[in-house]
């Protein structure tokens, strides 16, 4: 779970960051960076949840 809090922790720093620097600067480069720090995240927290509940099955066989 530590992990699962790092990668939201890190996300979300790094979207707060490009969305600061939108708005400072109005590129539109930062908003493509936002979306695909979004798509990242998703993949990789499903991907470790998927992990934990193939962990949880083997475990209990």
């Amino acid at each position: 779970m530590v992990l699962v809090r790092l990668l939201v922790v890190l996300g979300l720093a790094a979207i707060l960051v490009a969305l600061l620097l939108f708005l400072f600067t109005r590129d539109r480069r930062y908003l493509r960076f936002i979306v695909q720090v979004v798509k990242l995240l998703l993949a990789a927290l499903a991907g470790v949840l998927i992990f934990f509940a193939v962990e949880r099955v083997l475990v209990m066989l």
